[in-house]
């Protein structure tokens, strides 16, 4: 009997409903706290988080249990899963991938976890390609590489209006550094080795956002790549730069304006913009 593997990943991904359905990627939610009310993260009103991190309010989150991987990876075997290739956020961001293993230990068909040592649509674009090389019949091992590939070659280019969500969310890694910057000095990040790193100080938001756009440009130059444009909240910007990238990436494969995750959102801090440069080879 041929294989048939199924693709997991976790809500830090990003990916909009619609193409994880597409792929029939399974989604596990990474869990948010807001004001002693815990629960999956897409249980949450969106904007409601917004204005309570706007208020001041604690906002904490935790990685998925390890019974919703065994519930998941048990649905996957029962739609007649052969083997599993589960993706997920960084192991220095999140214990999730801790959990996904544990789980995986308890299920009777193979389950591979892999940690992406990235997130958002970097992590969302793995998931996709892990998702068409099973769709196309590939092994686990096909599947394994295409998430790999993908994993180590995107690039997150991360634009927030204050480092304080960060910094108490504990997610800041190599940018704390950065937190002595001026008000009007405002900081893009990327996540190198698995956590978030400096990138750029840049007076003002249009320069900040500006430079992001150029480096994203930059990044893509000479390659076919998926390019996402990641939100946290509407703002003026989002659209405009999906537009200026289109009008200055010619070798674009697909582009899309997502909503980042409320986890990932919860750390970042309203207002906070995202571009993902994934090559497609």
């Amino acid at each position: 009997m041929p294989s048939r593997i199924a693709v997991i990943t976790d809500s830090s991904s990003c990916l909009p409903d619609l193409v994880a359905s597409r792929w029939a990627i399974g989604v596990v939610q990474i869990q948010l706290n807001l004001g002693g009310h815990f629960d999956d993260e897409n249980r949450f009103d969106r904007g409601e988080v917004i204005n309570a991190m706007r208020e001041g309010h604690t906002i904490t989150t935790s990685p998925p249990d390890p019974g919703a991987f065994f519930w998941t990876y048990q649905e996957a075997a029962a739609s007649g899963a052969t083997a599993i290739v589960s993706i997920h956020i960084s192991g220095r961001m999140s214990d999730t991938v801790r959990a996904a293993r544990e789980a995986a230990q308890q299920v009777r068909i193979p389950v591979h976890v892999l940690d992406s040592r990235t997130t958002g649509m970097s992590l969302g674009f793995a998931a996709v390609s892990a998702a068409r090389a099973a769709a196309a019949g590939g092994d686990a091992g096909r599947v394994i590489e295409a998430a790999e590939r993908r994993c180590f070659t995107s690039t997150e280019f991360i634009y927030v209006d204050t480092l304080e969500f960060l910094r108490r969310g504990g997610r800041i890694g190599a940018a704390q550094a950065m937190l002595g910057t001026a008000f009007s000095i405002k900081p893009l990040l990327t996540v190198k080795d698995g956590e978030v790193a400096p990138l750029a100080r840049v007076p003002g938001t249009r320069r900040a956002l500006a430079k992001m756009v150029d480096l994203a440009v930059k990044k893509s130059g000479g390659f076919r790549a998926d390019i996402a444009v990641t939100r946290f909240g509407a703002s003026d910007h989002e659209l405009e730069i999906g537009r200026q990238i289109e009008r200055r990436v010619p070798a674009m494969a697909e582009s899309m304006v997502v909503e980042a995750s409320t986890v990932i959102g919860a750390h970042l801090g309203p207002g906070a913009l995202g571009i993902t440069v994934s090559p497609v080879y």
